[in-house]
């Protein structure tokens, strides 16, 4: 059996990584990880406070690990703890011990960026404004090159992205 490769899809709000690793997941025929974090806004209709932090990542590989069982070849991550904990360095100007640990654990054969590069939508409680998603989309970067993680920068429309993904995990054909 060929193991599945676990793909990390990062990067700031309304970016479109949810948007990139469904379709990603419907052209390989495999199943993604949605973002928890937003079915967490959703169910208790707050943000998240700084304590809720880590069971939100946690929460968050859980599930990774449980859709790996289901995936075919490759499977789709849209966020991983490292994005929780950057927001956590966003909001409370530090990570606790616990989620530190979880976001060392970047092991993912692929990491894309989605750049910030389309229109930015409010989106209820969850999402800030055009500056924060520009000042997070950097700090992804600066996290990624500082960590030595290789990571693909995606720009463009959704079509654009799907040219620039697939021909890059087709190297794991």
């Amino acid at each position: 059996m060929t193991p599945v490769l676990r793909v990390a899809i990062l990067g700031a709000e309304s970016s479109g990584k949810s948007t990139l690793a469904a379709a990603l997941a419907a052209h390989f025929g495999t199943v993604w990880v949605p973002e928890y974090l937003r079915e967490f806004v959703d169910t208790t209709g707050r943000v998240p406070r700084e304590s809720d932090q880590f069971p939100i990542a946690q929460t968050q590989m859980a599930r990774e690990d449980a859709a790996a069982r289901q995936a075919t070849r490759f499977l789709f991550c849209d966020t991983t703890p490292l994005m929780t904990a950057i927001y956590s360095r966003w909001y409370w100007s530090r990570v606790d011990a616990q989620l530190s640990l979880l976001e060392q654990r970047h092991d993912y054969a692929m990491t894309f960026v989605t750049a910030p590069d389309g229109p930015w939508e409010a989106d209820g409680l969850q999402r800030e404004s055009e500056a924060v998603r520009q000042t997070i989309h950097e700090q992804v970067v600066q996290m990624l090159d500082e960590r030595g993680i290789g990571y693909s920068l995606v720009t463009g429309s959704l079509e654009e992205r799907m040219v620039q993904a697939v021909r890059l995990l087709s190297a794991y054909s």
